[in-house]
């Protein structure tokens, strides 16, 4: 089995991922969203508007967006 961040070999401490390295990336990976799945779901489109209008039309002014 191949590193799927760089191609070496796994290390089965840390599988499957050759390095410490590698798996920070990925990690990081999944907090910048680049592993993000799109969707067309006209629900999920109006759920995002929904929270959208929520959040910009806050009365609150020490409300701040996450």
């Amino acid at each position: 089995m191949s590193c799927p961040i760089c191609g070496k070999k796994v290390s089965q401490s840390l599988r499957p991922f050759c390095s410490k390295r590698c798996a920070d990336l990925d990690l990081a990976r999944w907090f910048n969203g680049s592993y993000a799945v799109p969707s067309n779901d006209p629900e999920d489109l109006e759920e995002l508007d929904k929270a959208l209008d929520e959040a910009t039309l806050s009365d609150d002014p020490t409300c701040k967006p996450h």
